[in-house]
């Protein structure tokens, strides 16, 4: 099958998987953001197929708000979106969205010794729902 995106299909999926790695980063502030952030990206740019092409950027001009409520009220919703939006076109390419964004939330929580923190696996516990949701 092919993948046809618009630009703000690909705006979408990029402000869901870069936010779900937001909302991990948030999650493990306690510990260590910036790392958090830093294995998410990874793990995000590290994506193939018309996923990885996509998610090759950051999203730009996004206002992700001032609290973790206002940066989930986009990013949840947002990765739902995403997967039916894929869904629609290309399974294999929804699988491989979705795979690509636990992936990234799997880095992100083990950047910390040991298991992640109650937060972070809360906070990957509703990237997961969301994900699943479409």
């Amino acid at each position: 099958m092919s993948v046809t995106l618009t630009d703000q299909d690909k705006t979408t999926l990029r402000l869901a998987a870069w936010g779900a790695v937001s909302l991990m980063s948030a999650a493990g502030i306690a510990e260590s953001a910036h790392k958090v952030a830093t294995h998410g990206s990874i793990a995000l740019t590290s994506a193939t197929g018309v996923v990885g092409h996509v998610l090759t950027k950051a999203p730009k001009g996004v206002k992700y708000g001032k609290t973790v409520a206002e940066l989930a009220d986009q990013v949840l919703p947002a990765l739902t979106a995403s997967m039916s939006l894929l869904r629609q076109q290309d399974p294999a390419e929804a699988a491989n969205f979705r795979g690509t964004v636990i992936v990234a939330i799997e880095t992100a929580a083990r950047t910390h010794l040991g298991q992640p923190s109650p937060t972070m696996a809360e906070m990957a516990r509703k990237i997961t729902a969301a994900l699943d949701a479409a």
